[in-house]
């Protein structure tokens, strides 16, 4: 009987995560190129007793990388990316690759993302333009033109799919894997004036949060009665004469 109880309580640990999960990713709706977070449940066979029970553990986070919607801004300085590339920006602790393709010139010409860090090429290097240089163009390939002069390209990587994101920020991540420049722009590429919004599903993950309420509520009432049953048990054996 005490095997439900500590069934009850892992299941309550795992949808607890996961209620946290989902209501960060309710958070980001807005957040250019957010990427959501999921929760990858196992299952931990015990085998103390005579029959094995099934435990749910905590789950481990992972980022999903299914993109949101392209949107068009107007603005020069913003790229979406076409397919499944990633912008790299460098970082306090190394290079970050994003989605947000929202660009900014500093004062000084370095192109940077709309949170201050440097843009980079597909070598690592920054990119420099000129602050009064006029229109900018911003090619399929990431290939910069300022003044019909061809002053730098922004790099566009890939991230194995088999690699494990680390989130950085609200939409950076740090591969465990290094990424590789992408040289074919047939599948990938840069779309200028747009901007990716957010990969959550307001309504899904509303659903989400609701299913994981219910099934929380439904865990505490199973706890609820087991523990009933077992104050029961003990009462009932306890009476003198049993």
């Amino acid at each position: 009987m005490q095997s439900a109880l500590y069934v009850g309580l892992s299941a309550q640990v795992a949808l607890e995560k996961r209620l946290q999960t989902i209501a960060n990713n309710v958070a980001n709706v807005n957040t250019a190129a957010f990427r959501t977070d999921v929760v990858k449940f196992e299952t931990v066979l015990s085998k103390a007793g005579p029959n094995p029970v099934a435990f749910s553990s905590p789950g481990d986070n992972i980022i999903s990388r299914e993109q949101g919607n392209i949107t068009e801004s107007g603005n020069p300085l913003d790229v979406a990316v076409v397919g499944q590339g990633w912008i790299a920006f460098a970082g306090p602790n190394g290079t970050v690759y994003t989605r947000d393709g929202r660009l900014q010139i500093a004062a000084n010409g370095d192109l940077q993302t709309v949170t201050g860090f440097p843009v980079v090429d597909s070598g690592g290097a920054q990119i420099t333009l000129d602050p009064n240089g006029g229109p900018i163009s911003i090619a399929r390939s990431g290939a910069i033109t300022q003044d019909n002069n061809e002053i730098g390209t922004l790099g566009l990587f890939n991230i194995p799919a088999d690699a494990n994101l680390e989130r950085y920020g609200n939409s950076g991540v740090t591969p465990d894997r290094p990424a590789t420049a992408i040289a074919d722009f047939s599948r990938d590429g840069f779309k200028q004036g747009y901007v990716e919004g957010s990969g959550a599903n307001p309504m899904m993950e509303l659903t989400k949060l609701i299913a994981a309420s219910r099934a929380f509520d439904g865990t505490n009432s199973m706890i609820e009665g087991t523990e009933g049953s077992l104050q029961n048990a003990i009462r009932t054996l306890g009476e003198p004469g049993k």
